[in-house]
């Protein structure tokens, strides 16, 4: 290796996987240093639950690191990661499928929460709420920055199915804090 580790491009670094151990599993931690916080948040988020997020985190890393074979060609490693970690994600949401009204889930809540992290804990609440299906598309584009068309592919689903199901997450987002939001109005 001529290069240092930190400067290695992904591709290069997954490619390192194969080799000897110690080489290896430096690549690994180079690659789990740069991608670790993005994935473990995408699970948090899709997950909600941070039990779950974690033991589903700690799978990714896990199955990445056991794709690696010599005949294996990598040419985008986040979009690889993420699509192990979102497969894992509608895995752990199949097999803990339990649904709760937003009523129900308002009361498990600890309802102790400042004034100015009351919207966002009540969008995270809502988002909750979601089928799998929008709540993975609506994280997809608005907290990873993901186009429409890497969704698609991601997913596995047309364009039109991704723009739908992105649509249909925002509007049922909205009903869910129409209530909470006409009662702020009323007190401005």
């Amino acid at each position: 290796m001529s290069k240092k580790i930190e400067q290695m491009e992904d591709e290069e670094l997954f490619a390192l996987l194969c080799q000897e151990k110690d080489t290896a599993e430096k690549a690994f931690s180079e690659l789990y240093a740069r991608y670790s916080p993005r994935v473990f948040a995408y699970c948090r988020r899709f997950l909600s639950n941070k039990e779950e997020a974690q033991d589903v985190f700690q799978e990714a890393f896990v199955r990445f690191y056991q794709s690696a074979s010599e005949n294996r060609v990598m040419t985008n490693v986040p979009g690889f990661l993420l699509r192990i970690t979102r497969n894992l994600c509608v895995n752990e949401i199949r097999r803990n499928r339990n649904n709760v009204t937003f009523e129900e889930y308002m009361v498990t809540e600890d309802n102790d929460i400042s004034d100015k992290d009351e919207l966002l804990s009540l969008i995270k609440r809502a988002l909750d709420l979601l089928s799998p299906e929008y709540r993975e598309a609506f994280i997809l584009r608005e907290y990873e920055g993901l186009s429409y068309a890497e969704i698609a592919e991601m997913i596995g689903e047309s364009l039109s199915n991704v723009k739908i199901r992105i649509y249909r997450a925002k509007q049922k987002i909205r009903e869910i804090l129409a209530p909470y939001l006409a009662d702020i109005s009323k007190y401005e």
